[in-house]
């Protein structure tokens, strides 16, 4: 069974830093191109961060130079640094997993809330 888990969401003030974790458990995330998407409340779902399958990353416009993901393919586990979050960062947070080679195979996880406010 695949899982993804996100952690590390929560509320802070404009300006703070947030770490989010996703542990993947049921694949090899070495296989997957590894992202984070968010939705915000009355929007559709945009990506924020994700790796390509050659390693590279690509982010959003919005996020350039304040968001960081990484990940440690030991650990299954990929990360995204948010710093000097503004309140528009506000939104659920999801992990996504797309193979690599296999067309259409993806995987989501639960989603973590962020919540930038004063």
């Amino acid at each position: 069974q695949v899982q993804l888990v996100e952690s590390g969401g929560g509320l802070v003030q404009p300006g703070g830093s947030l770490g989010l974790s996703c542990a993947a458990s049921g694949i090899t995330t070495s296989f997957y191109a590894m992202g984070w998407y968010r939705q915000a409340p009355g929007k559709q779902r945009e990506l924020v961060a994700a790796f390509a399958n050659s390693g590279s990353t690509n982010y959003a416009e919005s996020v350039k130079g304040r968001f960081t993901i990484s990940r440690d393919n030991a650990k299954n586990t990929v990360y995204l640094q948010m710093n000097s979050l503004k309140p528009e960062d506000t939104a659920v947070y999801y992990c996504n997993a797309r193979h690599k080679f296999a067309i259409g195979l993806a995987y989501w996880g639960q989603g973590t809330q962020v919540t930038v406010s004063s």
